[in-house]
C-alpha cells in the first residue's frame, strides 16, 4: 500500500484495487501467457513498468514477453501497509547466519569435510565407493552434457569500500530500471554481523551475466525448452544414477528460495528413510 500510495495517491485498499483493475483491463480478460501479461494481471501497467519490467529483463537477459508467466507468480501482492516482502511470520536470515547451522550439522566425528576438491576429478571413486551420493551441482554437467546443455544465468559482483558510515540505510536496495546495469546494491554492515569500522562501509553491486561453461551458475532458465530437457535428464538419472540424490537449484533445475531449499532437503531425507 505504501507503493500504491506514493505512485497513485490512493489511501485505501479498495482505491488501490480499483486502480489495478482499471489498468489490467488492457488484457481484456486474457489468460496470461508470459511474464509481462502475468505481471500486468497482478499489479497493472504502472507497477509493471516501474518495478518489474526493467529489473526482470536485465536479470534474465530476455524480454519479459519471452519469459514464462509462472516466474512472477511468486511475487506477493498485498493490500497492506506492512512493507515485509512475504506474509511469513519469520523473515530474514537465521540468527547467526547459515554458517553456524552448517557447522553444527557437520560437527560429528564420522563426518569428514574436504574443500578445494573438484567432484568430477573423483566422480568414479565416489560413485563406486558410496551407496549414496548427494549431488547439488548441474545435472547436465553430471552426465557430461550428453543430452545437451541446459541454460543458466550467472552473476558478477563488484565490491567497494566507501569512506562513509552509511551508504544506503538498508542491507539490500534493488534497482528496477533498465538503464542501471546492476540489479542491486548490498551494504553488508546492515546485516547481523560486521558493523565495521567507523566512517567506512562495504558495498557490493550485483550484475546479471550470461552463463557459459566455467562460470558460476546461479539461476536455471525455466522456459519450456529447458524444462523439457531437464525432464530428459531426470529420466536418465533414474536409469543410470539410482544411487545419486540430485538436490538444490542446479541438481533439480528449479528456482528455490532458502526456505524452499530447506523444505526440499527435509523432504528428500524423509523419502530416503521411508524408502
Amino acid at each position: 500500500m505504501n507503493t500504491f500510495n506514493k505512485l497513485w495517491g490512493v489511501v485505501t485498499p479498495q482505491e488501490a484495487m480499483d486502480k489495478i483493475n482499471e489498468q489490467k483491463s488492457v488484457l481484456n480478460g486474457k489468460t496470461p501467457e508470459n511474464l509481462e501479461e502475468q505481471a500486468i494481471s497482478l499489479v497493472g501497467t504502472d507497477i509493471y513498468e516501474k518495478l518489474v519490467k526493467g529489473y526482470t529483463e536485465k536479470q534474465w537477459g530476455r524480454k519479459a514477453t519471452e519469459l514464462p508467466a509462472f516466474i512472477i507468480r511468486r511475487l506477493p501482492v498485498r493490500l497492506t501497509y506492512d512493507n515485509n516482502y512475504f506474509n511469513d511470520n519469520f523473515q530474514g536470515i537465521p540468527v547467526g547466519g547459515y554458517t553456524q547451522i552448517v557447522e553444527k550439522m557437520l560437527d560429528h566425528e564420522n563426518i569428514t569435510v574436504e574443500t578445494g576438491v573438484d567432484f568430477f576429478d573423483k566422480k568414479d571413486e565416489y560413485m563406486n565407493d558410496y551407496d549414496k551420493v548427494l549431488f547439488t551441482g548441474m545435472i547436465d554437467q553430471f552426465f557430461n552434457y550428453e543430452l545437451g546443455e541446459l541454460e543458466y544465468r550467472s552473476l558478477r559482483f563488484e565490491t567497494e569500500v566507501l569512506d562513509e558510515d552509511n551508504h544506503q540505510g538498508n542491507a539490500v536496495v534493488n534497482y528496477t530500471d533498465a538503464k542501471t546495469p546492476y540489479t542491486r546494491i548490498i551494504e553488508h554492515k546492515h546485516f547481523e554481523f560486521g558493523k565495521g569500522e567507523e566512517g567506512k562501509t562495504v558495498i557490493t553491486r550485483e550484475y546479471p551475466a550470461d552463463w557459459k561453461r566455467g562460470d558460476e551458475p546461479y539461476y536455471p532458465v525455466n522456459n519450456d525448452k529447458n524444462n523439457t530437457l531437464y525432464e530428459q535428464y531426470k529420466e536418465l538419472a533414474a536409469k543410470k544414477a539410482r544411487n545419486v540424490i540430485f538436490g538444490g537449484r542446479l541438481g533439480q533445475y528449479r528456482y528455490y528460495n532458502m526456505d524452499q531449499v530447506i523444505a526440499a532437503a527435509l523432504e528428500a531425507v524423509n523419502e530416503e528413510f521411508e524408502g
